[in-house]
C-alpha cells in the first residue's frame, strides 16, 4: 500500500492534529463503554465514576505514549480489555482491593514473559481454535450484563429493549453504507446519537454531573496493600494469557505494513509494555488494557501509517483525565446506550471468531467441531448455575470453577492439546488475528 506518511514521518501540524482527533474519536468509546459498565454492574459498583474514568483515560495515555516511542512504535489504538472485564465482572463477590491485586500481579506475570522470552512456549497453546473460542466466549459472556444493561436503564425493560433493538439495527445498518473514517467513528457517533435520544425521550433520567471542576486531580485509591486471594488469582491469570494472545494479534495485524525486519523486537517490546500498563492500572485500582486490532482498517482509509498521529490523541486521552467537567458530560450516557453500543462491538467480536475459525482448514472435521463447542457449552452451563450451587463450592475453587470465560477457556485447552492432541493441529497457530480483547 501506498502511504502518504511512513511508520516515523511526522506530518504537518494542522494534518497532525485533525489525523490524532480520528485517533481520539476511535479510542474514547471503548474506556467509556467499560467504565460505564464496571462502575454501574461490577462489583466496584460503590466506586466514583468520575475518579474511575479519570483513572481509565489517564493509564490509556500514558500506554498510548509509552507504545508509540519504547514499545511496539506502531499506530495502534489502545483500550479497556473485554477479557480483564469479564474476570471483575465474573467475581461479584471479590473485594475491590483482591481484584486490583490480581490485575497488578497478572500485569507482572506478562512482563516477565515477555522479558524473558517465554512467552513464545506460552503463545503456542494458543491455536487457530483455541483463539476462535476465546473470542466467542468473550461475546457469550458478557450477554447478561448486556441485558442487565439494556433493561436497568431508568424506563420500563421493555422500552429499553427496543430502544437498543432500534440502536443497534440502526448501526448494523450505517456500518454496511459508510466506510472509511465514518465506519472507524460510528461506535463514537451511535453513542452521542443514542445518548441524546434518550434524554429527549426521557427528559428524567440523569444528566451531566453538576458542578463537577473543569480541572481536578485523582490520585486517590491506590493499590498499596496486596489482598492474595488464590482463587481469584488463578483465574485472573488464564484471562491475561488470552489478554496477552489478543495483544500479539493486535500487533500482528500492523506489522504486515511493516518490513524493517523488526517483527520479534516490535512483539516483545509491545507484550512488555502491556504487562507493565496493566501493572499500574492495578496499582491506580482500574481495569487492565490492550492493544486493539481497529488499526489496520483507520490507516488503511487514511493512507497514514504514522506513529505520530497518535501522540495528538494521547495528549487529549491525558487532558481529559484531569477535567471533571469533560468526564461528567461523558459520565451522561444512559446504561441502555451503554449496552447497545456493546451488542454491536460483541457482534463484531462475534464475526472475528467465526472469521479465525473458517480461515484454513477450519474446525477440523467433527472432533474440531468438539474442541470448539463443547468448551462454548460448558461456559453456558456455568453461566447459568443457581447462585446457591457456587456459593456452596470451597472459597478457593469458586473464582475459577463458578466463571464462564476462564471455564471456558480451560476446557478448550484440554481439549485441542489434550484429549484430541492426537489429531495434529488442523486448527493452525493462533495470534493471527487481534479482536478487541
Amino acid at each position: 500500500m501506498d502511504f502518504r506518511y511512513g511508520l516515523d514521518d511526522r506530518p504537518p501540524p494542522l494534518e497532525w492534529f485533525l489525523l490524532g482527533l480520528q485517533w481520539f474519536a476511535v479510542a474514547v468509546p471503548s474506556i467509556i463503554i467499560i467504565g460505564k459498565i464496571i462502575c454501574t454492574v461490577g462489583p466496584a459498583g460503590a466506586c466514583d465514576p468520575l475518579v474511575y474514568l479519570q483513572k481509565m483515560f489517564f493509564v490509556a495515555a500514558l500506554f498510548m505514549l509509552v507504545q508509540i516511542f519504547r514499545g511496539h512504535g506502531l499506530p495502534l489504538i489502545v483500550g479497556p480489555s473485554t477479557v480483564i472485564l469479564i474476570g471483575i465482572l465474573s467475581s461479584p463477590g471479590a473485594r475491590p482491593q483482591a481484584l486490583h491485586t490480581a490485575i497488578l500481579l497478572g500485569g507482572l506475570m506478562l512482563a516477565v514473559l515477555a522479558w524473558t522470552g517465554l512467552f513464545g512456549k506460552v503463545r503456542r497453546l494458543f491455536t487457530r481454535r483455541v483463539v476462535a473460542v476465546v473470542l466467542l466466549l468473550i461475546a457469550f459472556t458478557l450477554t447478561p450484563t448486556i441485558i442487565r444493561l439494556i433493561t436497568g436503564g431508568g424506563a420500563e425493560p421493555r422500552t429499553g429493549v427496543l430502544f437498543a433493538f432500534v440502536m443497534s439495527l440502526a448501526m448494523l445498518i450505517l456500518y454496511r453504507l459508510l466506510g472509511g473514517v465514518w465506519r472507524s467513528t460510528l461506535i463514537l457517533t451511535a453513542t452521542v446519537a443514542g445518548t441524546v435520544a434518550w434524554h429527549f425521550l426521557f427528559p428524567a433520567a440523569r444528566g451531566p454531573v453538576p458542578g463537577a471542576a473543569l480541572f481536578s486531580s485523582f490520585f486517590t485509591g491506590f493499590t498499596t496493600a496486596l489482598a492474595f486471594d488464590p482463587g481469584l488469582l488463578a483465574a485472573f491469570l488464564v484471562c491475561f494469557l488470552a489478554l496477552a494472545v489478543n495483544d500479539i494479534g493486535s500487533i500482528e495485524s500492523m506489522n504486515v505494513f511493516v518490513n524493517d525486519g523488526d517483527r520479534g523486537g516490535r512483539l516483545r517490546r509491545g507484550v512488555l509494555v502491556t504487562g507493565l500498563t496493566n501493572l499500574a492500572a492495578g496499582f491506580l485500582g482500574v481495569v487492565g488494557q490492550v492493544n486493539y486490532s481497529l488499526s489496520p482498517g483507520i490507516v488503511a482509509s487514511s493512507r497514514c501509517l504514522s506513529r505520530h498521529a497518535l501522540v495528538p490523541a494521547a495528549l487529549l486521552m491525558l487532558a481529559v483525565a484531569f477535567s471533571p467537567a469533560a468526564i461528567g458530560v461523558m459520565e451522561a450516557v444512559p446504561p441502555v446506550v451503554v449496552g447497545s453500543a456493546m451488542l454491536y462491538i460483541l457482534c463484531a467480536q462475534m464475526a472475528a471468531g467465526i472469521m479465525v475459525l473458517t480461515e484454513g482448514q477450519g474446525a477440523g472435521g467433527l472432533n474440531g467441531g468438539l474442541v470448539v463447542g463443547i468448551p462454548l457449552l460448558v461456559a453456558v452451563v456455568v453461566a447459568f448455575l443457581p447462585a446457591g450451587i457456587v456459593e456452596a463450592w470451597p472459597p478457593v475453587i469458586r473464582p475459577v470453577a463458578g466463571n464462564s470465560f476462564v471455564m471456558g477457556v480451560l476446557a478448550v485447552l484440554f481439549l485441542e492439546h489434550g484429549l484430541f492432541r492426537a489429531d495434529g493441529k488442523p486448527g493452525g497457530t493462533g495470534g493471527g488475528k487481534g479482536g478487541k480483547a
